[in-house]
């Protein structure tokens, strides 16, 4: 039986959904922590911005690497 790639299991409907919701919280936190203060005040610019969507991609990147990792270590472990 041939087990899906680590790009099928980083793509698959619920381990994007569940990255999505992770990276939205965890992304909300940091934002506010690193740019918070620009945020309220007005004076965020467009490169403020760009590393403000960005910090989204950490968290975002984290859930699916650990996803993608414990389903194929599930997968190997069935198949053993």
């Amino acid at each position: 039986m041939s087990h899906p790639n680590a790009l099928q299991i980083a793509t698959d409907r619920t381990v994007v959904k569940r990255a999505a919701k992770i990276a939205f919280v965890v992304g909300v936190i940091i934002a506010m922590i690193n740019h918070g203060d620009r945020i309220t005040s007005g004076t965020m610019d467009a490169v403020a911005w760009a590393k403000c969507a960005l910090t989204f991609l950490v968290p975002y990147s984290v859930s699916t690497y650990s996803s993608v990792m414990a389903v194929r270590e599930r997968l190997q472990s069935l198949g053993d």
